[in-house]
C-alpha cells in the first residue's frame, strides 16, 4: 500500500497493476482538477480496502478514460 508517512513517493501505477493482477478491483471514485481518487476493493469488488488520490501524470495516463479495472 502507499506510504502514508510522506517519506517516499509510492509507485501508484505499480500498486494498481499488482492490485488488478491479484484479482482485486480498483475503481475511480472521482476526477477533479487533474487529480484522480481511486478506491481499492477486495476480489469481490464489494469491500473498499484503501483509497488513494494522486495527480501523477503516469497514473492519469494508466487509468485513461477507464472507470475501473473491470473493463
Amino acid at each position: 500500500m502507499p506510504d502514508r508517512t510522506g517519506d517516499s513517493t509510492p509507485d501508484v501505477v505499480a500498486i494498481l497493476r499488482r492490485w488488478q493482477e491479484s484479482g482485486a478491483v480498483w475503481r475511480v471514485i472521482g476526477r477533479r482538477s487533474g487529480r484522480v481518487t481511486v478506491g481499492l476493493y477486495d476480489c469481490t469488488g464489494g469491500t473498499e480496502a484503501d483509497r488513494l488520490t494522486t495527480a501523477d501524470a503516469a497514473v492519469l495516463r494508466f487509468i485513461g478514460d477507464r472507470h475501473s479495472s473491470e473493463g
